[in-house]
């Protein structure tokens, strides 16, 4: 279960992140520079891999520490990393 605090932390990241977006279809649109779109695009790309990383931990700190407690749920635990390490290196 996720904590409001940080649901609510997640959504206002998730938030700037969309803003970050649609900024960037606007300076798409007027046809900005390639060298600014690509700053823009960087940007976000490191916004996203933050807001993965907070969940991330937020998963690891609550979920997983919860499965690993509990008999029968360790290997559900470790298949889901594993499917979030392959995720992440495609």
């Amino acid at each position: 279960m996720l904590d409001q605090k940080l649901k609510n932390r997640a959504i206002h990241r998730a938030k700037i992140i969309r803003g970050q977006l649609d900024g960037l279809i606007k300076a798409i649109e007027k046809e900005d520079y390639c060298p600014n779109l690509l700053g823009q695009s960087l940007s976000i790309q490191r916004s996203l891999k933050s807001l993965d990383a907070f969940i991330l931990e937020n998963h690891l700190r609550s979920h997983v520490k919860h499965q690993m407690q509990k008999k029968g749920e360790d290997e559900k635990a470790i298949k889901e990393l594993i499917n979030i390490y392959i995720l992440s290196n495609k």
